[in-house]
């Protein structure tokens, strides 16, 4: 059976909203947590940044529930060794129950400390030297890399959880889903994409399958299309913008050309378009869904979620 999460969004809320929403999501009866990992929102009507180590944290000390990055890039702003202490700290923290989902990233949030934004061919290269980095220091004692793109001296992980981390690979293309199948220890998408995930399972990936989508529950449709085209137009571009575009500002601009019919996501007072886009990845082979609720109706959201959409979904 599927099991259900909420998706905490970094680049909407701060990092004391995003506790209370995970709070509410455990009431609610959710029962795993994403968190998103981001410099900058994609947009400044979003908003928000909070370092999400930090959020993590604080989540570990508020709720019992696990949680995944969703996702983290570890090549460019932050070094591999670096990340590999801050997930082996978070899954101290949260007793085992973390997985560092990781991505080839964004240039809005590598590019600032002004390194090149490389293709993304070389952007996957990068992954998986990163991945065999964490791995490696994962393992305890001294460690040294020297590889094409990082290069690791007597570094040494002294706080570690008892068990490595998990480490789950995203991937929106079948190059990205090769690699998942073959370094990852689970997939992570936000697509019910059946192909993709086949792709998966096919290069070896034998780890679960992680989905996650957006939601805007309000009290019409109407105004649930409105809210999440105020705030999530960039939910509409197309190709590779989201990888490439470097600034909040530039995502504006591009976003000028989403309409508001351009957006395909469950909204509004009836359970049934959220029911669907949940069996859509269940039908798609994922073993986990993660929602987010858009906008500021996050206490009407879970309740709605407990009493109208969780007893249609079995």
């Amino acid at each position: 059976m599927v099991s259900l999460g909420y998706f905490l969004s970094c680049e909407e809320f701060g990092p004391r909203e995003l506790v209370r929403q995970a709070e509410q999501a455990a009431d609610a009866g959710f029962e795993r947590l994403w968190i998103s990992d981001h410099y900058h929102p994609w947009n400044d009507v979003q908003g928000q940044s909070p370092f999400v180590w930090s959020v993590i944290g604080a989540l570990s000390e508020a709720v019992d529930l696990p949680v995944t990055t969703a996702v983290t890039c570890p090549t460019v702003r932050i070094h591999p060794a670096v990340l590999a202490q801050a997930a082996a700290t978070a899954a101290v923290q949260l007793n085992g129950r973390f997985t560092l989902g990781v991505g080839s990233g964004e240039a809005l949030n590598e590019h600032i400390l002004g390194d090149p934004w490389p293709n993304a061919d070389v952007r996957l290269e990068m992954l998986e030297e990163a991945v065999e980095v964490i791995r490696l220091l994962h393992q305890g004692g001294s460690r040294s890399h020297r590889g094409k793109h990082y290069t690791v001296e007597n570094a040494r992980i002294y706080t570690l959880p008892e068990q490595p981390v998990p480490i789950y690979v995203s991937a929106f293309g079948p190059k990205a889903a090769q690699l998942a199948g073959r370094i990852g220890d689970g997939f992570v998408s936000v697509m019910p994409d059946a192909d993709i995930l086949r792709t998966y399972r096919e290069a070896g990936g034998k780890g679960p399958a992680q989905g996650g989508f957006k939601v805007c529950h309000a009290p019409t449709v109407e105004d649930g299309l409105k809210t999440a085209h105020r705030i999530w137009p960039n939910e509409g571009l197309p190709g590779e913008l989201a990888q490439v575009l470097p600034q909040p500002e530039h995502f504006e601009q591009a976003s000028e050309l989403v309409t508001q019919d351009m957006l395909s996501l469950p909204t509004g007072p009836d359970p049934e378009p959220y029911v669907e886009r949940v069996r859509s990845f269940v039908d798609a082979g994922f073993d986990e869904v993660y929602v987010a609720q858009i906008g500021p109706r996050q206490d009407e959201f879970f309740q709605f979620w407990r009493d109208k959409v969780t007893p249609r979904l079995g």
